[in-house]
């Protein structure tokens, strides 16, 4: 499968799903980062749902992230009525943040999870082929930077990280202090750092997690 192919989404009506809803819906969120858009079907529509049910939605701005091109124009189109909606396409980190082939192999060879259902030769080839479409794109720089910049915005409320398999850690880093951090994949190498790293954080704490569904997620939220 291509970075350009459209695919099915996976968030969609299930637990995680309905988390997501119920914390963008709160008064207190206001800007939410949604990292691995995709066609915007998914997670996304949980996002438009709830904002379109509030009466402050024209106060409220989501910030989605794309790289692929096929994706990024159909998450568009889907959302170009809702003026909250920001479309960025951006990698969310650049390519000197990923991890290396190294790294993602002692991590598939000690850290048994749900990744380990694929073989290895496969796992990097997904690794060299996000690196190969970042560099192709020209779009080889910080994304989540980027927007900060962009908007003015020090810390979001909400963010997701649901994007590359290999840069949820890398991510994180980039948003910690929100108030609200949701984790998908953490049963991978996506966001299985991510999750230990938050678990482990006296700073935040869980308020919603399935180990069970699909690769497991998990949101978290800072303590005051």
């Amino acid at each position: 499968m291509s970075n350009n192919d459209i695919i099915p989404p996976e968030v969609l009506d299930d637990n995680f799903y309905h988390s997501l809803v119920h914390c963008a819906s709160r008064s207190d969120v206001k800007t939410i980062l949604e990292i691995g858009s995709s066609s915007g079907e998914g997670s996304t529509d949980a996002f438009v749902k709830a904002i379109r049910n509030r009466p402050d939605a024209n106060s409220i701005k989501l910030f989605c992230m794309e790289i692929s091109q096929a994706r990024f124009e159909k998450l568009s189109a889907i959302y170009k009525n809702d003026s909250f909606v920001k479309p960025y396409r951006l990698s969310s980190v650049g390519v000197n943040q990923f991890p290396s082939k190294e790294s993602v192999i002692h991590f598939y060879q000690n850290f048994p999870t749900k990744l380990n259902i694929y073989p290895l030769d496969q796992v990097l080839s997904w690794l060299d082929q996000d690196l190969s479409y970042i560099a192709s794109s020209g779009l080889d720089a910080c994304g989540i930077d980027f927007i900060k910049k962009d908007q003015g915005i020090e810390y979001f409320d909400m963010v997701l990280i649901d994007g590359s398999e290999f840069t949820g850690h890398a991510e994180l880093s980039l948003v910690m202090g929100a108030k609200i951090i949701a984790l998908d994949d953490i049963n991978a190498f996506k966001n299985f750092q991510s999750y230990q790293a938050l678990i482990s954080d006296p700073n935040y704490k869980v308020i919603a997690r399935e180990v069970g569904l699909r690769n497991g997620f998990a949101i978290f939220e800072k303590v005051s």
